[in-house]
């Protein structure tokens, strides 16, 4: 397999995921799966950063992503900038990315609830109480993790400079 074929392994439907998962998690010792989403539409330092931590914290990362629909719907007509397809590709590009799935509601429960994982990473912009799947990880033996992001890295930021 070539290294194109390998990024475009990485991007899997929920029900290969969770497929994948099953089989995974037979293995002794299981691996600690860590889970995060976002729109990802520019993706900067602050992402890089804030995803490689993410993927210190276990043996596994999936990163959900927001549809183009979903994203339009949360930050507006003018965004994605990029197409999820294109968004997918550089997440899974990625070493410290092991899957990327696509998903088209405004919120990723019904992945979490799927997926189960271990541990739930956000940003530092979030608190314990506006996190969505937080009580369902922590209901099944999961946590929350809350990282610190890189001080003035925002794709609105980035949206913003490339507008003057």
């Amino acid at each position: 397999m070539n290294f194109h074929d390998s990024i475009d392994a990485k991007i899997l439907s929920l029900r290969q995921l969770t497929d994948r998962l099953a089989l995974l998690r037979q293995r002794q010792p299981k691996p600690v799966v860590v889970f995060t989403n976002g729109c990802f539409d520019l993706v900067h330092q602050g992402h890089v950063d804030y995803l490689s931590r993410a993927r210190d914290l276990g043996d596994l990362l999936i990163v959900g992503l927001n549809s183009d629909a979903s994203v339009r719907r949360l930050k507006g007509d003018s965004r994605p900038v990029s197409n999820e397809t294109s968004r997918a590709r550089v997440l899974a590009s990625f070493a410290f990315v092991d899957y990327v799935v696509v998903f088209e509601d405004d919120t990723p429960l019904k992945l979490i609830e799927n997926i189960v994982p271990d541990i739930l990473v956000k940003g530092g912009d979030y608190n314990r109480d506006n996190v969505v799947g937080a009580d369902f990880v922590e209901q099944h033996g999961g946590r929350l993790e809350l990282l610190s992001l890189v001080p003035g890295e925002s794709t609105t930021r980035l949206v913003e400079r490339i507008k003057l």
